[in-house]
């Protein structure tokens, strides 16, 4: 008999797997209603749906393995990491999804400013760290031609086979009309080193500034979440590394 085990658990989702399927239950359903959506209409490779019966959400496991983990080496190699690059071209090339994204830029600012706040009046970071990153962040603020976003493309989401290629990209329910360098950064947070390996299957259009800015920023902005959800950003290699590491660049 499979066992049941708990992959994700917070007050907002709990992603069971049992066997091969994989069981989302979600306390906001339009967050299901996007992850549906917006697999009926990406390009690229996305889990079967096998059932849907609000507020759960049945998909089948993607071959392959993950990219990698945040805070640890990836196992795969740079061909691995230019496929993952041409799949993200590839999304960001479909036409728009006929729904925005959730935050205005104002709203993104706003956020960024009260978590940075946070961050230093609750003594989680020190201020100097805080207002370095604050300032590379400043980049990624800026309007920006929106393009067919997954949202949370975190290297756990990303499925690759033996052959490089990838199998599956998973967890949409963030999916949207947004910013194709936070995608990229978001992709290659804590693995920095990658992003060259992601920028040939990509190809042109990358600005290095403004994805080494929304590393910086989606650092800052997520530290408080993880903390009040029982998730760690100080473990090596993870968020508050990647602030600290911003440290020995110029603003």
């Amino acid at each position: 008999m499979d066992e049941v085990q708990v992959v994700v658990a917070h007050s907002e989702r709990v992603t069971l797997r049992v066997g091969e399927v994989f069981v989302k239950i979600d306390s906001e359903q339009r967050n299901l209603d996007i992850e549906v959506e917006a697999m009926a209409l990406a390009p690229v490779p996305t889990p079967t749906i096998l059932w849907r019966q609000p507020p759960a959400l049945a998909l089948a496991t993607v071959p392959g393995t993950a990219l990698g983990v945040l805070g640890a080496p990836s196992p795969h190699s740079p061909a691995a990491w230019a496929a993952a690059g041409a799949a993200i071209r590839k999304l960001h090339d479909a036409p728009l999804p006929p729904w925005t994204g959730r935050r205005t830029l104002d709203e993104i600012t706003t956020r960024l400013d009260t978590e940075c706040e946070w961050l230093v009046s609750s003594g989680s970071l020190p201020a100097d760290l805080v207002t370095h990153n604050r300032e590379i962040a400043q980049a990624a603020l800026r309007p920006w031609t929106p393009v067919f976003a997954h949202g949370d493309l975190q290297i756990t989401h990303v499925f690759i086979d033996d052959q490089d290629e990838v199998t599956g990209i998973i967890d949409w329910s963030e999916a949207s009309q947004g910013d194709p360098m936070f995608d990229l950064a978001t992709l290659t947070l804590g693995h920095e080193d990658r992003l060259a390996e992601v920028a040939v299957g990509y190809g042109p259009g990358i600005d290095h500034d403004v994805v080494r800015a929304w590393w910086s920023l989606r650092s800052l902005s997520a530290s408080r979440w993880l903390i009040e959800h029982g998730f760690d950003p100080n473990t090596p290699g993870c968020e508050f590394d990647v602030l600290r590491a911003r440290m020995n660049e110029p603003r």
